[in-house]
């Protein structure tokens, strides 16, 4: 059991409108390149669906992963509060039997 205290970095909001930016035009400059592409229509529409099957699979590693820190650091809360309430009950100079 480590008790080392976890540091909890906190995004920022320019970081969080960063990263929204970053997706919209990374998607949409894929979508763009999908639609004036030369090639028959069937070829972008199967591009077109392999885009979405991408973000959709993105968003759900994205909440897997934040599930999974959430879940971390829960654990790691719980177990630092036994190992306090262990540590505030413990009595060096408390005699047994007495």
């Amino acid at each position: 059991m480590s008790t080392s205290p976890q540091v909890q970095s906190k995004s920022t909001t320019a970081f969080f409108v960063q990263a929204i930016i970053s997706f919209a035009v990374s998607s949409f400059a894929v979508a763009l390149a999908i639609v004036y592409l030369p090639v028959n229509v069937w070829v972008r529409a199967f591009l077109a669906l392999g885009l979405l099957y991408v973000i959709t699979s993105t968003f759900t590693l994205a909440k897997c992963v934040r599930d999974k820190q959430e879940n971390d650091a829960v654990v790691s809360r719980v177990d630092k509060a036994r190992l306090d309430k262990l540590l505030a009950e413990h009595d060096p100079f408390r005699v047994e039997g007495l």
